[in-house]
């Protein structure tokens, strides 16, 4: 069995990095039914085209996939309903107003357990236009150019 601080990464937005700016980012728990926590160790999870609305004071997540548990048996829940994100009262009030800001959204990063429990690495973002992703194409592609010349040059000169 892992130790308490152990992380275990079950699902990562991979597209998030691509499409959005990441302004700031976030520890939040995520309130589950027992079907759930078990698809979700089971690796049942997806986190593409999720994102976090704020109702009433509360953030909650929607659009999260996590598919049916094999040995469910007559418990079941529904794969994409909307899921509540638990953070302290502080942090809930500054993403907030993050959110108020226009253009940016809550989207999740990442779901991970750490210990025993699942959290949910989420971020305050403001959507890439399609320039700022050439650009940003663009930089890693000469960033790794620039990576092999220098590599060639050090093996090289010796």
């Amino acid at each position: 069995m892992a130790d308490d601080g152990a992380l275990k990464i079950v699902a990562k937005n991979r597209k998030a990095w691509h499409d959005y700016e990441i302004l700031q980012r976030y520890e939040a728990g995520i309130a589950l039914l027992g079907t759930e926590v078990k698809a979700v160790r089971a690796g049942h999870v997806g986190l593409a085209d999720a994102y976090g609305l704020v109702e009433k004071g509360e953030l909650w997540l929607y659009n999260v996939s996590i598919g049916a548990y094999k040995d469910q048996g007559s418990a079941t829940h529904e794969e994409r309903r909307k899921r509540k994100l638990l953070l302290h009262r502080d942090e809930l009030r500054k993403l907030i107003r993050q959110v108020e800001e226009k253009g940016n959204t809550v989207i999740p990063l990442q779901l991970y357990f750490k210990g025993a429990y699942l959290k949910a690495e989420i971020a305050v973002a403001r959507g890439k236009k399609e320039y700022d992703k050439r650009q940003q194409k663009e930089e890693k592609r000469m960033d790794r150019e620039l990576r092999r010349v220098i590599k060639d040059r050090t093996k090289g000169g010796r």
